[in-house]
């Protein structure tokens, strides 16, 4: 099944911003209004590199992905900023879709890494993008790889 998977333009920003919403919503995450997030998600679709997958009419799930460079990588290097399918859609297989069409466009455009970032208790998560074929360690150690951050939002700055 295809499930309507398709890449998202900008004038689609509306929906895709109400998909990121839902997300946040559900796990209780702060997330702006709908008109920031939406101008917000406009300015980047117009842009080469952020990509937005969606599927269903009106659409029920969403992938979001920036791209950037890299030395190690001269194709650049892809993360998967957000992977959200709506609670009723789930099980179906639509994030199996949406990974498969995002990997073969990952190596249509010569990208040579595609990154996601889990936490660590969403054992469901993890196992999902296992299955996707993503590792959280180098083959051959046991050294699990770690994401830490710093942000400079204002009033999020932590000392």
């Amino acid at each position: 099944m295809t499930y309507g998977v398709r890449w998202a333009h900008s004038d689609e920003a509306s929906s895709v911003a109400d998909l990121l919403s839902a997300f946040h919503r559900e796990f209780d995450a702060p997330t702006p209004e709908h008109a920031v997030l939406t101008d917000r998600v406009t300015q980047l679709l117009r842009q080469d590199t952020t990509w937005a997958l969606v599927a269903g009419k009106p659409a029920c799930a969403l992938a979001l992905v920036t791209v950037r460079t890299n030395v190690w990588h001269p194709g650049g290097v892809a993360l998967l900023d957000e992977l959200y399918v709506a609670p009723d859609r789930r099980g179906q297989g639509i994030g199996s879709a949406m990974m498969t069409e995002l990997a073969r466009r990952v190596r249509a455009e010569g990208i040579g890494l595609l990154e996601v970032n889990v936490d660590e208790p969403d054992v469901d998560a993890i196992r999902f993008y296992e299955r996707h074929c993503f590792l959280a360690s180098e083959p051959g150690s046991s050294d699990r790889a770690f994401y830490l951050w710093q942000e400079f939002c204002a009033g999020r700055m932590r000392p």
